[in-house]
């Protein structure tokens, strides 16, 4: 795990005034113990009273401190779909049996309101591998900048927003700064949460300019903020009294769920659950900030196992030899080869491949060995690694009356531009491709589009047409003459579109349409 940071509060709450989930720290990192081959979290002291309750619900329920008498409307109508959902109820719970009695802990320690253990269920329903169409990522949704500022490490290996541990942490530290923002208000503190605080402080000095109260219920928010703390009370009230609203919640031990163990070094995760004598999926749930195969190479080297495996793996660990946690290949570098072209090769980094060879530059010369951390099985069966969740989402049910295609982006292009001239909606292309639409493009990435079929009678006939520049044209010219657009003919011809005009005798390339 990645050790959170400090920052300053005031400098972390000005961060956090321009966006959602925006940082504001407090120095109170925990202390773990990492000398010894198996780690338990320190945990705060656990009370006689947390130690009677055999329900993890019960536990959370203790250190309920929101008030919810408040009548809304809002809340109503969140308790209606909550109401009407009972498998949705059973589904977060599922999924949150691996992560409330850590949860648990770290809000008793910090004596902060029990009902933000139920946070995560309005955030991502407890799925870790949850990705937001603001790229927002794991259990408490943060975004890239936030999570960076944080200390949350986003590589190619490996990314801290879904570590549970450290991303409770740092949520918790938000809200706690934000709270004490906004006065001890928590309401406000969670709505800053989910929009910024910038956002709040300007519906707060809205309302008092026009003579209106300031608190969450009186104040003008985006849409779904206004949705967001709604969510939450209406939670806590049904996990509170679930026979009063007519549900019923699936029972969870109290009791610690994971162990953290000292893997000694970058290890193959289908190793490690070989060696804690688990499932290779039960490792991804528990540990979903790996992004591929195997743990980070610079570590640090921990991973959360079932706790009650935690005594095979110790014995499991100690008799393997360190050099053979991950597998390595030997490859003779080839003429016109380099780090970056082998590491795509290889499905690795050409910074873990100079870590590996001891390489300070990136030049490498034909002829020269170097070894290559390699996958103890073949990539499909790593289900949950950032390549086969998007291999998965690319293969979902097809749309009625659309057909695939795939298709390559070129330089310039845009989820806009793509989203457009393929007549669809730019969420709907991010969707597909596991991607927000604020992600970044590059030039040769494939993209699948499911686009809507077209009628028999109005079927496109697409034909690559040269085109030689005449006197007196234009770009807006030709694209009326042959019924395309500007920007298509700068994208097929990025080169000789460079400069403002173009020349008589030039050749441009032109994919049109000839039933039009």
């Amino acid at each position: 795990m990645m050790y959170l940071k400090p920052f300053l509060i005031a400098a972390a709450l000005s961060l956090a005034s321009g966006c959602a989930h925006q940082q504001t720290a407090q120095q109170d990192t925990p202390v773990r113990k990492a000398d010894a081959s198996v780690v338990i979290y320190d945990a705060p002291q656990t009370t006689e009273l947390n130690q009677s309750h055999d329900d993890i619900w019960e536990r959370i329920i203790d250190a309920y401190s929101l008030n919810l008498q408040v009548e809304n409307p809002r809340i109503q109508s969140q308790l209606n779909w909550y109401k009407s959902h009972p498998r949705y109820l059973d589904r977060v719970a599922s999924r949150g049996v691996r992560y409330l009695h850590f949860i648990a802990e770290q809000i008793e320690a910090r004596e902060v309101p029990g009902e933000l253990a139920l946070l995560p269920i309005v955030e991502s329903a407890f799925d870790p591998f949850a990705y937001s169409h603001g790229r927002a990522s794991g259990v408490w949704q943060f975004i890239p900048a936030t999570g960076r500022d944080f200390g949350l490490q986003q590589d190619w290996w490996h990314d801290g927003r879904r570590d549970i541990r450290a991303a409770t942490e740092a949520a918790l530290r938000y809200l706690s700064a934000l709270q004490r923002e906004f006065k001890g208000d928590w309401l406000l503190a969670l709505a800053a949460y989910n929009s910024g605080a910038g956002t709040v402080r300007k519906a707060i000095r809205k309302n008092r300019r026009a003579g209106k109260p300031t608190d969450f219920w009186s104040l003008s928010l985006p849409r779904e903020t206004r949705a967001y703390v709604p969510k939450l009370i209406a939670l806590a009230k049904l996990v509170k009294d679930p026979e009063y609203y007519g549900v019923s919640l699936k029972p969870l031990a109290n009791e610690p769920y994971f162990a953290v163990v000292n893997t000694g070094g970058q290890i193959d995760l289908s190793q490690a659950a070989e060696l804690a004598e688990t499932s290779l999926e039960e490792i991804y749930k528990l540990n979903p900030e790996y992004n591929r195969w195997a743990t980070h190479p610079q570590g640090p080297h921990e991973l959360l196992i079932p706790v009650e495996k935690r005594d095979v793996f110790e014995q499991q660990i100690a008799l393997l030899p360190k050099n053979a946690r991950v597998k390595w290949q030997r490859y003779q570098v080839r003429s016109g080869d380099s780090l970056l072209t082998i590491s795509r090769r290889f499905h690795t980094t050409p910074d873990a491949l100079k870590q590996a060879n001891g390489l300070r530059g990136s030049v490498i010369r034909a002829g020269q060995q170097l070894l290559i951390p390699a996958a103890f099985k073949g990539q499909k069966a790593y289900s949950h690694s950032v390549g086969q969740r998007l291999a998965r989402l690319k293969q979902a049910r097809q749309p009625s009356n659309t057909q695939k295609l795939e298709y390559s982006v070129q330089s310039g292009d845009s989820f806009w531009q793509i989203a457009r001239n393929h007549d669809v909606k730019v969420s709907q292309l991010a969707r597909w491709n596991g991607m927000a639409p604020g992600d970044p493009l590059k030039a040769g990435q494939t993209l699948v589009i499911w686009s809507k079929k077209s009628q028999p009678n109005k079927r496109e006939v697409i034909r690559k047409v040269r085109y030689r520049v005449r006197s007196g044209d234009s770009l807006a010219r030709i694209a009326q003459k042959f019924s395309v657009r500007v920007s298509d003919i700068r994208r097929w011809n990025s080169k000789q579109t460079r400069s403002k005009y173009l020349q008589p005798g030039q050749r441009l390339t032109l994919y049109v349409d000839v039933t039009r």
